[in-house]
């Protein structure tokens, strides 16, 4: 075989395990995102008054095992204003959320 044809070989096969370890972080991160809303409307955590703590909110200090994409996604609900923290670490449901989060839509 020839060596050009192994180097363009080697570079599809290389763009491809990027493509693909992009595709499933992104999907991680979804259900990340996905979990926390989840748990937010399961407390019922709507407003202030009724914000919840969320147990993984802080990233763990020893991490073993695989990585855990729920303090990250919890951070980006946050800048987007999906997500509100109040003092003492709790958190509760944006007004976006109400409205769909952007056209984003949770699993069920």
């Amino acid at each position: 075989m020839p060596e050009a044809f192994k180097t363009i070989l080697l570079i599809i096969f290389v763009a491809g395990a990027l493509f693909l370890s992009l595709r499933i972080a992104a999907w991680k991160m979804k259900r990340a995102f996905d979990t926390i809303i989840r748990d937010l409307k399961s407390n019922k955590a709507f407003d202030p008054e009724s914000a919840a703590e969320l147990p993984y909110a802080k990233g763990k200090m020893i991490n073993l095992g695989l990585r855990d994409y729920r303090p990250k996604a919890l951070e980006e609900l946050i800048k987007l204003d999906v997500v509100r923290m109040v003092e003492g670490g709790r958190y509760y449901l944006g007004d976006e959320q109400l409205t769909g989060f952007r056209g984003y839509k949770t699993q069920r």
